[in-house]
């Protein structure tokens, strides 16, 4: 089963350079984005070599939600080649999220 990744300051670019991201700006104390958790997991499993599956911890990557204007949390943003294509804000269904991704691919 894939794993999502979790991006930071360091890795971000180079993660969502080529290809579809999906990426989960959250944070620990955001009890949707808590809820958000486990289908973000069976999404990195269900596009494992297809897409990239990300997480973002708000409270620990401030830059990068700032420099995407996160203003509330979860919020999901989907880049091709490192663009921003979309962006969901708060907690989806699974079917939502593949729908977006498969929309991209």
């Amino acid at each position: 089963m894939g794993k999502y990744k979790e991006l930071t300051q360091d890795n971000f670019e180079a993660t969502v350079k080529e290809g579809i991201s999906m990426v989960d700006f959250w944070a620990p104390w955001c009890g949707p984005c808590r809820m958000l958790a486990p289908v973000i997991d069976e999404l990195a499993g269900d596009f494992e070599g297809k897409a990239n599956i990300c997480k973002v911890n708000t409270d620990e990557e401030q830059d990068l939600a700032v420099k995407f204007g996160v203003r509330s949390i979860p919020t999901v943003i989907f880049l091709k080649d490192g663009e921003v294509v979309d962006q969901m804000i708060g907690a989806a269904s699974k079917q939502a999220f593949s729908d977006k991704i498969n929309s991209l691919l």
